[in-house]
């Protein structure tokens, strides 16, 4: 009897201590798991799919404000560093809305980084993601931003350069009338009008080739041109402007070199260099153009020895009414917009345009195009490219 009761009793502890055990393991193994989600938690189904297809930023961020989800788009703008927010600002917007729980949208101006002055411009939306998580979406408008504030400028820039010969006519007008009786003044006045006019003019149609050239992307009837006549045809257009200030223009060997595009356009784009180069140069100097054909590149370049451009300014001499000196362009007859329509003819060619130049040592200005020989079709701006690309996806 004595026997059966200790067995009974060995069964009765082994059941409890084997309870006990499994006890022991079930509430460690929750343990464990809680720590893993913890330390990899998970975020509704479907958030990992949608940030990867975002083209913009999309950031899902903790309780604890770390970075557990982000799209490429955030990391490529610097949005996320070590598993974090990057910018003060946006933390404090997570913040906001963790604690009211009403979405946030804001427009922010952010540095890019520590290392510079760069900013971009945000546009921002903070809300709710589930009962844990805080979802950031952040769409760069730094583009879009820069264009307005470029379209505004331009209307302004137009609206002070169209006012200044406008007014200029309608006071010699009215000096003209007041000195009828007066040869000597009416051929003096009749000759600033006629110059004001011509300033007026020649303001009107360079911003209705630049409108054209911005509006065309590509050149709509490309032929075969000859590089040699189109340089030899603008030197011609600018001949008697030097010749009236002692200035020789010196043009190099043929170079023989063929392009696809539109004659009278590229001959505008040089014709504009060589009279920046001839208004920017003292009497009695040189200004250089020549012509080479390397590696199925075409180039065409023109030398002044002008006082020269400062580096701050070089990078800007092709934005529309952008000059060096205000006052200077003015009296020179500039409109503000030849390098710009160089530029945009240049392009639109499928080519580029450089400029160098040193304070005091003058500058030259260096057109490249791709030549004849080396492509079977009329070039195509990067626009055009992506265009045709997505014709051919659809």
């Amino acid at each position: 009897m004595d026997s059966t009761w200790l067995v009974l009793l060995s069964l009765a502890l082994g059941l409890v201590v084997g309870a006990g055990f499994v006890w022991l393991l079930f509430s460690a193994t929750s343990r464990s798991h809680r720590a893993t989600e913890i330390v990899n938690p998970s975020v509704p189904d479907g958030v990992d799919q949608v940030l990867e297809a975002l083209s913009t930023a999309g950031i899902v961020v903790d309780p604890s404000n770390n970075v557990v989800r982000a799209s490429p788009g955030a990391y490529s703008l610097g949005l996320v560093w070590n598993a974090a927010l990057s910018q003060p600002r946006l933390v404090e917007l997570v913040d906001q809305v963790r604690h009211t729980g009403d979405p946030v949208d804001e427009e922010l101006e952010l540095a890019r980084s520590a290392l510079g002055d760069a900013t971009i411009q945000l546009s921002v939306r903070v809300a709710r993601l589930g009962s844990r998580y805080i979802l950031l979406l952040a769409d760069d408008r730094t583009e879009a931003v820069r264009l307005e504030q470029m379209r505004r400028d331009f209307v302004a820039n137009i609206s002070h350069e169209l006012k200044t010969p406008i007014g200029a006519i309608t006071v010699l007008a009215e000096a003209l009338e007041s000195a009828a009786d007066d040869p000597d003044q009416v051929r003096h006045f009749s000759a600033r009008l006629t110059s004001e006019a011509a300033r007026l003019a020649r303001l009107t149609q360079d911003i209705i080739d630049l409108s054209r050239l911005q509006a065309a992307e590509i050149v709509p009837h490309a032929e075969r041109v000859s590089i040699d006549h189109v340089v030899a045809s603008a030197v011609d257009e600018n001949r008697v402007l030097a010749e009236s200030r002692n200035i020789e223009l010196a043009t190099g060997r043929h170079s023989h070199a063929v392009v696809f595009g539109d004659e009278s356009l590229l001959t505008t784009a040089v014709h504009n260099l060589i009279s920046n180069a001839v208004r920017y140069s003292p009497d009695k100097s040189r200004v250089g153009i020549g012509t080479r054909l390397h590696d199925g590149v075409v180039e065409i370049t023109v030398t002044d020895q002008g006082p020269g451009i400062p580096a701050d300014d070089l990078e800007r001499v092709f934005e529309r009414f952008y000059r060096v000196d205000q006052a200077r362009s003015r009296a020179t007859g500039g409109t503000g917009l030849g390098l710009a329509i160089v530029k945009h003819a240049v392009q639109n060619h499928g080519g580029e345009v450089r400029a160098w130049s040193k304070p005091g040592s003058g500058s030259t200005f260096t057109i490249r195009l791709p030549e004849a020989e080396h492509i079977t079709t009329p070039p195509l701006t990067p626009a055009a490219v992506a265009q045709a690309q997505g014709e051919r996806t659809t």
